[in-house]
Formats: C-alpha cells, structure tokens, sequence
C-alpha cells in the first residue's frame, strides 16, 4: 500500500488548477500535482541535474498541453 503525505497550496491556486484540469483527464488538483512531480523527478533521474533553463522548458511543454496559462 502506497503512503501519502500532505503538500499545502495556496487556496487560490487551486482553484485555477480545477479549471485547467476541466475536460482533462486528472481527477484531482493531487492527480496533476503529482503527474507534474514525477515527470520533473523523472526528467531530474535522467539527466542528473536540472537548471533553471529545463524547469523553463518543462514549463513550456505544460503550456503548450494547456495544463498552465
């Protein structure tokens, strides 16, 4: 059985996440928040580091998904 801890946002946040998520296929503000962790965690294992420049790059790619303004 998988464990799981708390990760407070501030309220209005996430209410803009519930929007973005509408006619999606995430659940929940949880279910986005950790689609978008273990991409960045994943992406992290692989390259060893991340800069600045590839939280940018992620930051693109979900905006060009229509998962952030």
């Amino acid at each position: 059985m998988t464990d799981y801890t708390t990760v407070s946002i501030p309220r209005d946040l996430a209410d803009r996440v519930e929007d973005t998520i509408e006619g999606t296929s995430f659940q929940s503000t949880s279910d986005l928040v950790r689609f978008l962790l273990r991409s960045i965690v994943i992406q992290h294992e692989r390259e060893g580091q991340l800069t600045e420049a590839d939280f940018e790059e992620i930051t693109e790619q979900l905006r060009d998904l229509g998962y952030l303004e």
